[in-house]
């Protein structure tokens, strides 16, 4: 590309999903619509955790922390978007984009990362339960948490301090309704082959990662629940998996697809549509999907209602 079209950028335009005019109304009030439920839906899980005891245990305590991440990215993202839907000024500033992306790829990476702690907490509570609290203790619980944080800070500020280091842009709209970075790395004038090594290597390696200690748990945990003689234990074993596999799947599946390939011959718009799952949908999904198959959180529900309205 021509030097001449190259220069610093001050602010970018996020292009969205649909220049459709049409559409606007509509997809305006079905984001709106999630959001809400994302909203509620992970706070009142937090709050449900923090005052109902039965749910004072290592599983709730890791799914509050989910619960966080997933009401943070998704806060990140979609206010603006909602903004942009109804607005012909999508500008967002240079600064505001790089924390835009560095708030987001840490929550992002931070969920990677506890899903994986879930899923050897599943493994430690159905595989060894008669030491399940004094293995999951609270300082150990603490340490995890850290952990997953600490990892996706670390990864997120890699990623945000070589992309300060792009001096120019062949252009400052961004084919995307948030700052990501592959839709970033495209306006690049200089080489970004370090930036797209490094993204493809270090999302492969954290899922690849995450991905075996997903599958060795439960390995373990299907070969232990297979040796159970209880037809009813295997089920309720299978069945406190079932919420936390359902996540998983759909995750980690969305975040594959978009991180996990070379760079090279991607669909920008396959890319929103996913890009749209994982960080509008999923968010809302989650609390639903731990709440709608889990009979503890609906038994803490009914009883917290329940005593709020005959009190």
């Amino acid at each position: 590309m021509g030097k001449e079209n190259c220069s610093t950028v001050t602010e970018f335009v996020l292009v969205g999903l649909t220049d459709v005019p049409e559409l606007r109304v509509f997809l305006f009030l079905l984001f709106l619509l999630i959001y809400g439920v994302t909203f509620l839906g992970n706070l009142g899980m937090i709050a449900l955790i923090w005052v109902s005891s039965r749910l004072h245990t290592p599983m709730y305590f890791f799914l509050s922390h989910l619960s966080f991440v997933d009401f943070c990215y998704s806060t990140i993202i979609v206010p603006k978007m909602l903004y942009n839907i109804l607005n012909e000024d999508k500008a967002i500033s240079f600064l505001g984009c790089m924390a835009q992306f560095y708030l987001f790829c840490m929550c992002l990476v931070t969920e990677v990362f506890l899903l994986a702690v879930m899923a050897y907490d599943r493994f430690v509570a159905i595989c060894n339960p008669l030491l399940y609290m004094v293995s999951m203790s609270q300082k150990l619980r603490v340490v995890l948490v850290s952990g997953c944080y600490l990892c996706a800070t670390v990864c997120s500020l890699t990623h945000l301090s070589l992309v300060l280091e792009i001096p120019s842009y062949r252009s400052n709209v961004i084919n995307s309704f948030f700052c990501d970075l592959p839709p970033l790395l495209s306006l690049a004038c200089s080489d970004v082959t370090m930036n797209e090594l490094l993204l493809y290597i270090m999302a492969t390696f954290d899922e690849v990662m995450t991905i075996v200690i997903i599958l060795t748990s439960y390995l373990f945990i299907v070969i232990t629940i297979l040796r159970m003689r209880s037809a009813e234990g295997r089920r309720k074993a299978f069945s406190t998996c079932a919420s936390h596999l359902t996540a998983i799947v759909v995750f980690h599946g969305t975040v594959l697809f978009i991180y996990c390939r070379p760079g090279s011959g991607n669909s920008v718009d396959t890319d929103k549509v996913a890009s749209v799952f994982y960080t509008v949908v999923i968010p809302m999904l989650n609390p639903l999907i731990y709440s709608l198959r889990n009979k503890d959180v609906k038994e803490a529900l009914r009883k917290v209602l329940g005593s709020k309205i005959f009190s």
